[in-house]
């Protein structure tokens, strides 16, 4: 069974605001593929897994694994896809700690209805598959975290799904434990199954067959380039992802954010010589505001290379170490260097 994801978006509410998680993502899986999603920490990664899991209601697009448009499911049938379909390995293995290795793997499956010997005789065999045999009797508390991530893949392969989602499965492991865990992982991706894998660990790039980012291009960013925009035009929008950091030459520039009830807030307002747009590109995050013009302005867009030729690796330093606090009130000025 192959995998779509046609113009996904996410948002949700934070506070008084409406956050876009995932910003209009397309990608095409076939089955036997292992699909890497990379980026860093908010980039949307989970989001996306949780939408294919069946487990999170996207905002609009399509999500479609075989023949089932998932995000259409609801009541048995979205039960159904989620028991049968979907197997999940949890970054935090999520083992339960008083359940031997075997004990954590067959207690899902006696719960789903299999008999008790069915159950043991389907989790010795899952932990052979992941190497696990001669550690089965042994409680989480005494494996190390690779052994525990090769149990909880185990358990998430109880039923044989056809779909398997890896959340940040290397996430807590040295070296040598991500090597056994990748090859693993890598196996498990053959006809009848594709294996969608979470991660800014790049050391698992070569193994995937498809790559799906969620960052910005950097290498697609366009080079200092100025544009003119009308008043009300805007420049880019909240939850998108780009690469270039932007100065005001002429006119104003103001960052709204969507209020959950309707409506925009200013949160801050920019002039000429002052910059804005700087964290996304810096951090890999989406944009987290509406960057429109409130008069006719021109702009000059900059890579993050150039950006930090201009202003300096010690001003790059301050600004990371203020990214909590980017929600400035409206009216809030940063001049640039």
């Amino acid at each position: 069974m192959d995998l779509e994801v046609r113009n996904l978006t996410v948002e949700y509410t934070s506070g008084d605001y409406v956050v876009r998680a995932l910003d209009n993502l397309s990608f095409f899986a076939s089955s036997g593929e292992l699909v890497l999603l990379l980026g860093p920490s908010g980039s949307g990664k989970t989001t996306l897994l949780s939408c294919l899991a069946g487990i999170l209601k996207a905002t609009s697009g399509l999500v479609v694994f075989g023949d089932s448009a998932v995000t259409d499911l609801s009541g048995r049938k979205l039960n159904e896809y989620r028991r049968n379909t979907v197997g999940i390995v949890f970054q935090s293995f999520n083992l339960v700690p008083s359940l031997t290795a075997v004990e954590n793997v067959d207690s899902p499956l006696r719960t789903g209805g299999m008999s008790a010997k069915q159950a043991r005789a389907r989790a010795l065999e899952l932990l052979e598959r992941v190497a696990m045999t001669d550690r089965a009797h042994h409680r989480p508390g005494d494996l190390s975290g690779g052994q525990q991530q090769r149990v909880a893949i185990a358990r998430a392969l109880g039923l044989d799904p056809p779909l398997l989602l890896a959340d940040e499965p290397t996430a807590h492991l040295d070296y040598t434990q991500v090597e056994v865990v990748l090859r693993i992982l890598r196996g498990l991706a053959s006809p009848g199954r594709v294996v969608v894998v979470s991660t800014h660990d790049e050391r698992i790039v070569p193994l995937a067959d498809r790559v799906i980012e969620l960052t910005p291009d950097l290498s697609a960013a366009r080079r200092t380039k100025k544009q003119n925009l009308r008043a009300g035009e805007v420049l880019f929008e909240e939850g998108s992802r780009g690469g270039l950091i932007y100065i005001v030459n002429r006119g104003e520039i103001e960052i709204v954010r969507r209020r959950a009830r309707g409506g925009d807030d200013v949160i801050a307002t920019y002039g000429p010589k002052e910059y804005f747009g700087e964290l996304g590109p810096l951090l890999g995050f989406p944009r987290a505001g509406t960057a429109r013009a409130r008069a006719a302005s021109v702009v000059t867009g900059y890579t993050v290379p150039e950006f930090r030729e201009m202003v300096g690796a010690d001003k790059i330093a301050t600004l990371l170490g203020k990214a909590s606090r980017t929600r400035r009130p409206a009216g809030a000025r940063k001049r640039a260097r």
